[in-house]
């Protein structure tokens, strides 16, 4: 009998891939563009909605045990899966690249002797070796990595929290003119919860028990998400502008600083490359998963190196114009329509309810501060089309 996961490693896997610099980052951007006083409503709004698409997608692949990727052929059919799972590779090696950056830069700010693209090449080795060893035999590892993350980032909200509240240090960008509004912060807010979405499968199709373990998931990943926002936001205003090295410094973490750094960057590319090795299986069923996540770690070295890292947020919102709407067709499919293999004409309305979705966001992120928020558009205007299919049928 096939070995599953139960809800404690479930919801360390998830509790991990929140912690990374990149949501420390995005809070950092909050806090240094909102003020403090408008913002906690959008960014809690945010992150629960995000977390409630991610436990309806991952209950998927824990209902029909097949991966995340596989999991669109329901309702975009053999061929529209293949063109999803193509995306998700390419958003992967990138995301893994992004991070890596983002972890190279935090590092070289703590005064290393080591040079960025070394990091680089660093941090995508180690990556590597923990995808080919994979997730079960480093299991017992995880968990004492994950308990010294928990324990180090909580010295250093405690420690944050005592260099704002000292004074020593005064609040530059975060007492500067608002320039965010409500759905400018909750798109940003939502944004990361929603780039998971066409990788949660990958993990939630091995629990033991389907809803528990995917709420589980879910609930880790919004918790230490909201916390790393919480992290950021409280480094944009101690007056380290959004240079989380120097928050460290300030926080008096120096050896401490460098491991939550290394640990946080190794942990989330571990599970974004090993996603996407499964997501190359999807797109032929011969790829061994674990070599393409470690060809996808090596390549995601190059690259960081090359400047990815200029192009975050941009690339963020890439993948929510993708993604958003491709999951609220694949909601509506299954869970309304019903449908476990997608007929011809099936797919076809699918897909166009998906382009009509990515169409819509497209437009409205250039607009500012549009109501509702582009990707809560997006994911309204393709459900509402892949319902109209459910309603006609009827």
């Amino acid at each position: 009998m096939e070995k599953r996961t139960g809800l404690f490693s479930n919801g360390i896997i998830w509790f991990g891939v929140a912690i990374s610099v990149s949501e420390i980052e995005a809070g950092i951007e909050i806090g240094a563009a909102a003020a403090r006083d408008s913002l906690w409503l959008p960014l809690i709004l945010g992150h629960v909605l995000g977390g409630i698409l991610l436990f309806f997608v991952g209950l998927i692949g824990a209902r029909v045990r097949v991966n995340a990727m596989e999991t669109t052929a329901s309702a975009f059919g053999k061929y529209g899966s293949k063109f999803f799972a193509a995306l998700n590779v390419f958003q992967l090696l990138a995301w893994v690249a992004v991070l890596n950056a983002q972890g190279a830069s935090a590092l070289a700010g703590l005064n290393l002797p080591i040079s960025f693209p070394l990091t680089c090449v660093i941090l995508a080795v180690l990556i590597g070796i923990w995808v080919f060893v994979g997730l079960r035999r480093s299991a017992n590892v995880t968990t004492v990595v994950m308990a010294a993350l928990a324990i180090l980032l909580a010295i250093l909200t405690v420690k944050l929290f005592g260099v704002g509240a000292s004074g020593a240090l005064t609040a530059g960008a975060a007492t500067s003119a608002a320039l965010l509004g409500f759905w400018n912060i909750f798109e940003i807010s939502i944004a990361m919860p929603i780039s998971w979405l066409p990788v949660i499968s990958d993990y939630t199709k091995d629990v033991e028990k389907p809803v528990k373990a995917t709420m589980v998931s879910a609930a880790a990943y919004t918790f230490a998400s909201l916390w790393m926002y919480v992290i950021g936001i409280q480094i944009s205003g101690i007056g380290a502008g959004n240079n989380i090295a120097q928050a460290i410094l300030l926080a008096g973490l120096g050896i401490p600083g460098i491991i939550i750094v290394v640990l946080s960057t190794v942990t989330t590319n571990f599970l974004a490359a090993n996603s996407a090795g499964e997501s190359s299986k999807a797109i032929w069923g011969k790829v061994n998963p674990k070599v393409a996540g470690v060809v996808v770690s090596l390549l995601s070295a190059a690259l960081a190196i090359s400047g990815i890292m200029e192009h975050y947020i941009s690339f963020l919102y890439l993948i929510a114009s993708v993604f958003a709407p491709m999951a609220a067709v694949l909601l509506v499919s299954f869970y309304f329509a019903k449908e476990r293999s997608a007929t011809l004409g099936a797919w076809l309305w699918n897909f166009f309810a998906w382009l009509a979705g990515f169409a819509v966001y497209q437009v409205t992120v250039h607009l500012d501060s549009v109501f509702l928020g582009p990707t809560l558009l997006a994911v309204i205007v393709s459900a509402a089309l892949a319902y109209a299919r459910v309603l006609v049928k009827r």
